[in-house]
């Protein structure tokens, strides 16, 4: 009877020192999840403002998306005005290497 006793009050001392390590475990579990809550609060507010930006921003793009447009047209055109003078750049000069080759200038 003494044994079991005995064999009792370890049982009762591993249950309570169980629990009081369980009890710690919980405690430190219970400031992870705070600490969660407040991450996924910050996060939640991020998305938020991302969401009021986009059409925004969107916006943005399709003003670039048109600026773009209109430079890409005045570059085509100064190409088209330029086009012409290069010819008659490019004619002259190969006239002139011509001439040079042939009087041995």
């Amino acid at each position: 009877m003494t044994q079991a006793a005995l064999n009792a009050d370890v049982t009762v001392e591993q249950v309570d020192t169980l629990l009081t390590e369980l009890g710690d475990t919980l405690s430190d579990l219970d400031k992870s999840t705070s600490g969660l809550d407040a991450t996924l609060e910050r996060f939640n507010q991020t998305i938020t403002r991302i969401d009021e930006l986009a059409p925004r921003l969107i916006g943005v793009v399709e003003r670039l998306e048109v600026i773009v447009d209109r430079v890409e047209r005045i570059v085509g055109l100064g190409e088209s005005v330029i086009a012409p003078w290069s010819a008659t750049e490019h004619a002259v000069r190969g006239a002139l290497n011509a001439v040079r080759r042939t009087t041995g200038i």
